[in-house]
């Protein structure tokens, strides 16, 4: 579920927010540059995080209302949460390395309790108005879990804690509010995040834009392959799959009605793009670095995996794409709306400039934590020396109270999603529940797998992207890990089914959204953007059953694994949306219709990858594949199953 709609910021919570957005990126570069502003002293891990809530939990509570505000401005309530959220992380940070060196977790004293407390009562209050109510409530039960395991039915059961035992765990344990998610969030995310609001800043959304027109928009459907590029590019540095949809849409889904697109298809073709772009390498979205330290591993390793199955992802919604302006005899964009190519790159090389230097950091240097500040600086940097480009005062402060206001949100719901981490470590809860799991699947790899997808397309409904994965990562991932699967193929595939629900109904979050704007019936787009975006539910069960697919394996089988796949896609797309390329557009007729389920058939069999957990071989699928699609072709041209479509 997306976060919550922020306030907009004004006044002296504006120039608060900017201050404040100031000091967090100076926080964050020291600890990142080991500068030692701080008296020439090194920053303890722990006192770093702490520094970093005490800076951007305010941001929270002036910047997303608790409720519905009747009148304008900024309630005195939380005026006082957010001065008392600053004060006690800074109370945190003060005493950050007694926590470490006497053992707080376990034996805080009385004050230190009761400051926990407070820090519990923040945070939990920070997640419902960052995350939504869904999340608050699930993490405030979990949270206080340990202390009533005791009663917990069988399964569940354990040794109960003490409540402010549980809680001093939660807010000084590094297992816990601050453990993996908030230290991910330290050393890489917010450098991302920060990366992310300076290209918005200085035009990068309006140079995707122009430059998806230029390269995509004489194509067939052009409109809407601008949409698939565009939204593409925007959402993997936004990370944000709502702000991706408006701030796209808006362009995007008026030019594909005007070229004939019907408008639920318009706005379905926008959120399947937009969603897909948190998929997207090099940047992704913030769920992406939270797993490459659950993993342990280096985010570029993640990023790499990741670009096949978002390609494929991809792929088939340009296929459908295709297929859908080919049946409905669509034009192209006007060449009045396609700017020159050649002047876009013209005027983006900064933005091209930016993101080649962001890849040679991570891919060359093996620096992906300080990779973006790197690009940050060269981006502010080109935009303040061109005087077309310069950023005035005003501008400037509004990024600085952007940066707060992404990096607070981020905050809430991490620190939030900590304490159920926390809960999980205090109980081990976390292996009896992947015990219990692989029991229930009865050592069935493939039922393990479907009571996976399920699970986190139902916590996905109610949870942001991120928070759905680390619930998930530490319950749901060690059992399929357990049962003989690729563990980085097992993190990608909850984190893909955990982004399902943006875009298959009663949810569809994304849909809705993309409704909005181009005044369509929200949930008719909603089922058009589940068949657009058919391949979200198949993609993550190819890769995670054969991890040739995210290129783990020899060479030949990465190949053969990649080609039956795209082949599979573009046959699979063909029969959704009735329309194969050399053969037009299918029937209605029984021939028409069978041979649509044919080549759907045919497709899945194409692109599931052979190998010990499917039980076959990669010839016996072929085979069968290539039986089923052949028939289906006989059907099309000789049954008289297809129609020939004349070019739009």
């Amino acid at each position: 579920m997306e976060t919550a709609e922020p306030q907009r910021l004004d006044g002296i919570a504006r120039g608060i927010a900017t201050v404040l957005g100031v000091a967090g990126i100076i926080l964050a570069v020291n600890q990142h540059f080991n500068l030692q502003f701080f008296l020439g002293r090194v920053v303890l891990e722990n006192r770093y995080l702490f520094l970093l809530a005490a800076v951007f939990m305010p941001v929270v509570f002036l910047g997303y209302p608790g409720w519905r505000r009747r009148r304008p401005g900024i309630p005195t309530i939380d005026w006082l949460l957010a001065v008392t959220a600053s004060a006690v992380f800074i109370w945190l940070a003060f005493a950050a390395d007694r926590i470490l060196l006497e053992g707080w977790e376990y034996a805080a004293p009385e004050t230190a309790r009761w400051i926990s407390v407070a820090a519990w009562v923040v945070v939990i209050e920070a997640t419902r108005r960052a995350g939504g109510t869904a999340i608050a409530v699930i993490v405030f039960l979990i949270s206080l879990y340990p202390t009533v395991a005791d009663s917990m039915p069988g399964p569940i059961s354990g040794i109960a804690t003490p409540f402010l035992d549980a809680i001093s765990f939660h807010a000084f344990s590094t297992e816990s509010a601050f453990g993996i998610p908030m230290r991910a969030f330290g050393d890489l995310v917010v450098g991302f995040i920060v990366f992310g609001v300076a290209m918005n800043h200085t035009g990068a959304g309006r140079f995707f834009t122009d430059l998806a027109f230029g390269l995509v928009g004489r194509w067939r459907g052009g409109a809407a392959q601008v949409a698939v590029i565009s939204s593409g590019l925007q959402g993997s540095i936004s990370g944000s799959v709502i702000s991706n949809v408006i701030a796209s849409g808006v362009v995007t889904i008026p030019a594909m009605k005007r070229t004939g697109f019907a408008p639920h298809t318009a706005a379905g073709v926008e959120s399947v793009a937009s969603t897909g772009g948190v998929l997207m390498p090099p940047v992704m979205g913030s769920t992406a670095f939270v797993m490459a330290s659950f993993l342990g591993i280096a985010y570029v390793e993640v990023a790499i995996a990741a670009a096949i199955p978002a390609l494929l992802f991809y792929f088939g919604l340009v296929v459908q794409i295709d297929g859908y302006a080919a049946r409905q005899r669509l034009g192209r964009v006007a060449e009045t709306e396609i700017p020159p190519t050649r002047t876009t790159l013209a005027r983006g090389w900064p933005f091209i400039a930016v993101f080649a230097l962001l890849i040679w950091a991570m891919l060359r240097e093996n620096q992906e934590n300080l990779a973006p500040w790197y690009a940050t600086a060269l981006m502010l940097v080109i935009n303040q020396v061109l005087p077309d480009r310069r950023l005035g005062l005003y501008r400037l402060a509004q990024f600085f109270a952007d940066c707060a206001r992404s990096l607070a949100e981020l905050v809430a719901i991490l620190l939030g999603v900590g304490l159920i981490v926390g809960a999980f470590a205090m109980t081990g809860m976390a292996g009896t529940l992947a015990n219990d799991l692989v029991f229930l699947a009865g050592d069935s790899t493939l039922v393990l797998l479907l009571m996976g997808a399920i699970t986190s397309f139902v916590f996905g409904m109610g949870m942001t992207v991120t928070a759905c994965y680390i619930f998930l990562a530490i319950t749901l991932a060690p059992a399929l890990v357990r049962g003989g699967l690729d563990p980085l193929a097992v993190h990608l595939f909850i984190m893909y089914w955990g982004m399902v629900s943006f875009i298959t109904p009663p949810v569809a979050l994304a849909a809705f959204a993309a409704a909005s704007v181009g005044k369509a019936n929200p949930m008719r787009t909603g089922f058009e953007a589940m068949r657009l975006g058919s391949a979200i539910y198949l993609v993550p069960f190819f890769f995670v059953l054969n991890p040739a697919l995210i290129l783990k394996g020899a060479a030949w089988e990465i190949g053969l694994v990649i080609g039956t796949a795209v082949i599979g896609i573009v046959l699979f797309g063909s029969a959704l949306q009735g329309y194969l390329m050399g053969f037009g557009a299918m029937r209605g007729n029984p021939a028409g219709l069978s041979a649509r389920v044919l080549l759907a058939a045919g497709g899945i069999a194409f692109a599931l990858p052979g190998g010990p957990l499917t039980g076959l071989s990669h010839g016996t699928l072929v085979a069968a594949a290539l039986g089923l699609a052949g028939l289906a072709l006989l059907l099309l041209r000789f049954g008289g199953g297809a129609t020939r479509v004349a070019a739009a």
